[in-house]
């Protein structure tokens, strides 16, 4: 059953509904905080041994690894979400956010623990106020989608590009503000989904379930990467 988010009657979806949409949202949400906890947790906790940090960057590919098997992890879930359980799709969840941590680790290392809390409560703050935005808004936020996907796979052509021709560092504040400004815009889509996923799989408990991790797994990406773009601005400003 192909999600599309225009096939569904809400008058009839909401008649069918076990729980608000208040309730499924902030049950979302919930697990998007437990994904975070568990990345930020297993960051800082590699980063306090001190020892065992450095010897994780010192270990050739462990990052690389790390990054492919979280990627691994997220096409799985989005190609089998309505094939997978529901205690497999929350296991995929955790251990994605898991293997974040690893990453999450290095940034302690790159950055002073001072700059990484208080980009992380600038994330949060902005992070919420799109969220807010997505989830109260009366306007389709679907039309934007091509805008930010393009934005996507520029964030990707100019990173590339950028290990090849050294000049396109200086580009680096502008590359920076174009991240935040697409993942702030992906976090009001991803949000206002998470009604669309509602009212679609309404009278189906285990896929609802399931689509709200899906939809956790994707605004935790937003988070991550808002955070990372705020992180490096942040940093390149300072210099």
């Amino acid at each position: 059953m192909p999600f599309d988010p225009y096939e569904f009657d809400p008058i009839d979806a909401r008649s069918r509904q076990p729980v608000t949409l208040g309730e499924y949202t902030a049950k979302t949400f919930l697990w998007v905080a437990l994904g975070l906890l568990i990345t930020f947790g297993i960051g800082f906790g590699l980063w306090a041994t001190g020892g065992a940090i450095y010897l994780l960057i010192r270990m050739p590919y462990v990052h690389l690894i790390a990054l492919l098997a979280t990627l691994f992890l997220s096409i799985t879930m989005a190609s089998r979400i309505e094939k997978m359980s529901v205690a497999s799709a929350r296991i995929m969840f955790i251990a994605y956010s898991a293997l974040f941590g690893i990453t999450a680790s290095t940034w302690l290392v790159l950055y002073d623990l001072v700059s990484v809390l208080v980009v992380f409560l600038m994330t949060a703050v902005y992070f919420g106020a799109l969220a807010l935005y997505g989830h109260f808004t009366h306007r389709d936020l679907s039309g934007y989608r091509p805008i930010l996907m393009s934005g996507l796979i520029f964030l990707i052509v100019f990173t590339l590009l950028s290990g090849f021709l050294p000049f396109m560092g200086g580009l680096d504040t502008l590359f920076s503000l174009v991240g935040i400004a697409i993942f702030l815009g992906f976090t009001a889509y991803d949000t206002q989904k998470i009604k669309a996923y509602y009212n679609y799989y309404a009278g189906y408990p285990d896929m609802m379930e399931k689509a709200s991790v899906f939809s956790a797994l994707q605004l935790y990406l937003d988070f991550i990467n808002l955070f990372l773009y705020l992180l490096r601005f942040m940093n390149r400003s300072r210099n």
